[in-house]
């Protein structure tokens, strides 16, 4: 696992960095004792973003951190950007890959996701994303992995090696923009196409590229909860 990590890393843009604090030792996981079965939910997981995942169906959001949204970019080193949004999934997907995922329930969020500290491998992977500069301590709620954010600022890796607007700021902007022009302020788009009933959020990568058509049962959502209900779906990754 170590090695194929360090393999794949190297193909992005903080490779150089983290690829040396795997040499360091500095991005091991922490080990963990067995879960029980209750109170957590285990089986193969999907992507959906950076710190959302699915599990039979089920969507869990890592507790206490917060990626960059797929849209997002990021500063590097060099002056330019990176898309840092659309790697921080990536990452988390190539680390779940096809094995089991096990998280532990932490209560479910004001969109009704479950909130979840998630491991493979018995490896915390909220924290790998966060001391790997790919996702933020989420303070606002819990300060779980301050620690980890620390090191990766430290180390100038990931969303640390140049100028990165948070994930809650951006979203808050891409809502308010969006909020303006959709029908009674709902701004959500469920689209219908050849992928089924998927909705997108305002700082979804297609968001723009979306028109609804309601003569296709497509439409405009107030909030995620009220899409899943309809049977609608988020958009993942891919």
């Amino acid at each position: 696992m170590f090695d194929s990590t360090a393999r794949w890393l190297s193909r992005w843009p903080v490779a150089s960095a983290l690829v040396g604090v795997f040499a360091l030792g500095l991005l091991l996981f922490l080990p963990v004792s067995e879960t029980s079965a209750r109170g957590a939910l285990t089986g193969p997981a999907r992507v959906i973003d950076g710190d959302t995942i699915e599990i039979s169906g089920v969507h869990v959001r890592l507790e206490g951190i917060d990626a960059p949204e797929t849209a997002q970019t990021c500063g590097n080193r060099r002056g330019g950007t990176w898309r840092c949004g659309r790697d921080a999934a990536l990452a988390l997907e190539h680390l779940v890959g096809r094995r089991e995922v096990t998280c532990q329930d932490r209560g479910t969020d004001k969109y009704g996701r479950m909130l979840g500290v998630c491991f493979v491998g018995g490896r915390d992977i909220d924290a790998w994303m966060v001391r790997n500069g790919l996702a933020w301590a989420f303070v606002k709620y819990s300060r779980s992995y301050v620690h980890e954010e620390a090191e990766a600022r430290a180390l100038h890796i990931g969303i640390w090696q140049g100028k990165a607007e948070p994930a809650w700021a951006f979203r808050a902007k891409r809502w308010s923009s969006a909020e303006e022009v959709a029908p009674r302020g709902c701004a959500i788009k469920g689209n219908v196409s050849a992928n089924g009933h998927i909705y997108h959020m305002p700082w979804s990568p297609w968001y723009a590229k979306v028109r609804i058509d309601e003569r296709k049962g497509e439409r405009w959502f107030c909030s995620e909860a009220e899409a899943r209900a309809a049977g609608w779906r988020p958009a993942h990754i891919h």
